[in-house]
């Protein structure tokens, strides 16, 4: 499971702005994105990824990946780096 993934990552960026900037920088291999997060929120990354070529993968809740980041606030976007 993806919340798994990203309880267990070294490292990882949360937020829209900062995961963007990541992808730029070549150091994201791979996005998890809320379900429940807005569009207008997630679609600068989800255009980033693709252009890119990073591994987008969904999850349920916003609430759940804040919490999986170990933040006590949900979070749209989380990035995985090397």
């Amino acid at each position: 499971m993806s919340y798994d993934k990203v309880e267990q990552a070294k490292k990882t960026i949360i937020g829209t702005k900062q995961t963007v900037k990541a992808i730029r920088a070549g150091i994201v291999t791979e996005v998890i994105i809320a379900q429940d997060a807005e569009e207008k929120v997630i679609a600068p990354v989800l255009e980033e990824a693709e252009i890119h070529g990073i591994q987008v993968t969904h999850v349920e809740s916003r609430e759940k990946l804040g919490h999986a980041c170990g933040i006590q606030v949900g979070a749209a976007v989380v990035a995985i780096t090397g």
